[in-house]
C-alpha cells in the first residue's frame, strides 16, 4: 500500500517536534510501521525527504534497531525473551513450545487462516525484567511469570480475538495500534493497568522499612566541584559511594 498524504502529514508534525528535525527519524519510522507493517522503501524514501537525508543514512537506522521490521508483522508480535536468566528459568522450552504450537520458525509469522489473527514469533534479547523471568512480550508489553502452558494459552487467546491484557500494562492492541503509540500518538491506555509489580519493588519496600534514603549533595562528600575529566568524575563517584557505605556500616552497627 502507498502512504497517504494524511500520513505524511504526521511524518512532517513528528519532525517538527524536534529542534533538530533528524531526531525524529525513530518515532517516523514505527509510524511507517503502523500503516505498512514494516519498513518499506517507500517509507524510507518519505521519511528521507522529510528530513533531508538520504535512504541510506535512513536505512542504517531501520536496520540498526531490532524493533524495525523489514518483513511484515502480523496482528500481534509475541518475542519470548532467550537471554540467560529467562532461558534457565524456562524460556528456550517455552519458545521452542511455541514454535510447535504455532507452526512456525523464528522470526516468522503464521499463515493467515479464516477467523483467526496472525502471530510473528520471535526470541528476543533480554526485555529488562529478570524478576520476573520468563517472560513474553505481545507488542513490547510484559507478560510475567510465563509457563509453555500459559504461553500456548496466551496465543490461542491472541489468534481467537479474545481481549488479553498485559501483566504491567493495558489491554493488549494490535501490533501497528502499538506502534502508532510508540510514534507519540497516544491511545488513551497509559494509566490502564499496574506500572510495576512486587517483586520491581521490593528493593524500596526494604529500604522505607530500614530507613535507608539517598545521601543528599551537602553529604555527598562532594567538594562541589564539577569533575572536568571521565577519570576526576569516576574518582568523585567512588568516594561518594564509600563514605555513604561506610555511613550505612556504622548506622547498621
Amino acid at each position: 500500500m502507498s502512504l497517504t498524504q494524511e500520513t505524511y502529514g504526521e511524518l512532517r508534525d513528528i519532525a517538527a517536534r524536534y529542534p533538530q528535525p533528524r531526531s525524529g527519524l525513530l518515532p517516523m519510522l514505527h509510524l511507517v510501521q503502523s500503516v505498512e507493517g514494516r519498513v518499506t522503501p517507500e517509507g524510507i524514501e518519505a521519511c528521507a525527504e522529510i528530513l533531508e537525508l538520504t535512504a541510506a543514512e535512513v536505512s542504517g537506522v531501520a536496520t540498526f534497531y531490532t524493533m524495525y521490521k523489514r518483513k511484515p508483522v502480523g496482528d500481534y508480535h509475541v518475542g519470548v525473551c532467550t537471554n540467560t536468566l529467562c532461558a534457565v528459568m524456562g524460556g528456550d522450552l517455552i519458545f521452542e513450545r511455541l514454535k510447535e504450537h504455532l507452526d512456525v520458525g523464528n522470526d516468522e509469522t503464521t499463515e493467515d487462516a479464516p477467523g483467526l489473527k496472525s502471530i510473528t514469533l520471535e526470541h528476543v534479547e533480554c526485555n529488562a525484567a529478570c524478576d520476573y523471568a520468563p517472560v513474553m512480550m505481545v507488542n513490547w508489553e510484559f507478560m510475567d511469570n510465563m509457563t509453555p502452558q500459559s504461553a500456548t494459552q496466551l496465543v490461542d487467546d491472541l489468534r481467537a480475538g479474545n481481549e488479553v491484557h498485559s501483566t504491567r500494562g493495558p489491554k493488549l492492541c494490535t501490533w501497528r495500534e502499538a506502534e502508532r503509540v510508540l510514534a507519540g500518538f497516544p491511545d488513551g491506555l497509559a494509566d490502564e493497568g499496574p506500572s510495576a509489580g512486587p517483586a520491581s519493588l521490593a528493593g524500596r519496600e526494604i529500604a522505607r522499612e530500614r530507613g535507608w534514603t539517598a545521601p543528599s549533595s551537602d553529604a555527598s562528600g562532594s567538594t562541589g566541584e564539577t569533575a572536568d575529566t571521565k577519570t576526576e568524575a569516576v574518582e568523585q563517584a567512588d568516594t561518594s559511594r564509600a563514605e555513604t557505605e561506610t555511613e550505612q556500616e556504622k548506622a547498621d552497627g
